[in-house]
């Protein structure tokens, strides 16, 4: 789908828009407060401006997916998917500024069912980005057993022995196994219960707070945990609102319905990325194409799936592409570091110190990014927990 199919919308809610907007207008008057914000022509304004806003930050990211050129980060790289977390805190703060300018409405059916619904599937999305950190863990531990074979193979020798070869050889074996323990066993380091809350203990007494608060509703991932059943719970019964919700809701519901299709993809495509505990990529997607937001979200979505199908990428612990950059360069040097094949002849020296400058890129871009994208699960993980406890407030409800 070309890029231009979604830049011309004149409306984010196309014809279907116009028609609720215009019949909202004859009727909001009578229907809400005035205290409840969002009324005539500035609650039109606020509608299209979020839509858009939305459109816009995912119409970048496929716009910088597209593997290669443009200047753009590849799509499922370290960067990209950093990217996408960003787009998603943008997008998070925004939805969070709209729920609380509408307490009124947001406390009062259909839309206290909407935003509740929408807060609930963020608990799930919890677990989501538990796993995801304890898969960021694994690649760290891959990454050590790449690091012993640059130093094997250092670029700056003149020469590389048999004793490097053989040392270098244990190491992408050791990475081996690591990654084909992690295909057939799962996450074995879920069972290390590991939590956002409670790795912070020493940090920040309100994050240590607010997990304390969730320890209840998403404190680990259990060895029957599986991330293609939480991605199936968390886009359950996910449906576009029905005409007379956004007239109830002053268009509100447009909002609930996009925030909760972002949540869906965003912990989607950490899944496809990051390994995970039972990852599975067959989550039902599916929304209104006249929704500006859909076609760059949609397009994305189809992008990620031809990547998995790929034949080198099928049985991959990950899409992120330093994992396929690490599972490129190490089956190469496997066959170069052949303890059969010492001495090297000339030109497999060569192709050895090609791969081994490869892998060490690798190991750069995963040295710098992996801290930051660790960093920005932990920042999504709490702004999940203290959004919903926000929303709780402004329902009446308690957050529990």
């Amino acid at each position: 789908m070309p890029s231009t199919e979604y830049q011309g919308a004149s409306s984010p809610l196309a014809s279907v828009g116009r028609s609720i907007l215009s019949i909202r207008r004859d009727q909001v008057h009578s229907m809400d407060s005035p205290h409840d914000g969002g009324a005539g022509g500035a609650g039109d304004h606020q509608l299209e401006s979020f839509q858009r806003h939305v459109a816009e930050l995912f119409h970048g990211l496929a716009d910088g997916g597209g593997g290669g050129g443009g200047g753009g980060e590849d799509l499922l790289s370290l960067s990209w998917v950093r990217k996408l977390l960003e787009a998603f805190l943008v997008c998070q703060e925004e939805f969070r500024g709209i729920v609380l300018g509408n307490r009124g409405m947001a406390a009062r059916p259909p839309l206290d069912r909407l935003v509740g619904e929408f807060f609930e599937r963020g608990v799930k999305a919890l677990d989501v980005c538990n796993a995801v950190r304890d898969g960021i863990e694994q690649v760290r531990q891959w990454r050590k057993h790449m690091e012993i074979v640059l130093v094997a193979l250092d670029p700056g020798q003149r020469a590389v022995g048999e004793g490097q070869l053989r040392r270098a050889r244990k190491a992408l074996t050791d990475l081996t196994i690591a990654m084909l323990d992690e295909k057939e066993a799962g996450s074995a380091i879920a069972q290390r219960n590991r939590s956002f809350g409670r790795n912070n203990a020493g940090r920040d007494h309100h994050h240590r707070s607010l997990g304390r608060h969730f320890r209840s509703l998403s404190w680990s991932v259990s060895r029957s945990w599986s991330a293609a059943r939480q991605l199936q719970a968390i886009g359950s019964n996910l449906t576009a609102p029905r005409s007379n919700e956004i007239i109830a809701t002053n268009g509100i519901a447009i909002h609930v319905y996009t925030m909760n299709t972002v949540l869906l993809f965003v912990m989607w495509a950490l899944v496809a990325a990051i390994p995970c505990q039972d990852r599975g990529l067959q989550t039902h997607f599916s929304v209104p194409k006249n929704l500006l937001w859909a076609a760059p979200i949609t397009l994305l979505h189809e992008r990620i799936l031809e990547e998995s199908k790929k034949k080198e990428r099928r049985n991959s612990n990950g899409l992120l592409m330093e994992i396929y950059g690490m599972e490129k360069c190490s089956r190469h040097l496997a066959e170069l570091t052949d303890p059969s094949q010492y001495p090297l002849v000339e030109d497999k020296e060569a192709e050895l110190r090609q791969w081994v400058q490869e892998l060490s890129q690798v190991c750069d871009s995963l040295n710098d990014g992996l801290d930051k994208l660790e960093r920005q699960v932990r920042e999504v993980f709490h702004r999940i927990v203290r959004n919903r406890m926000d929303g709780m407030d402004c329902l009446g409800l308690a957050a529990i």
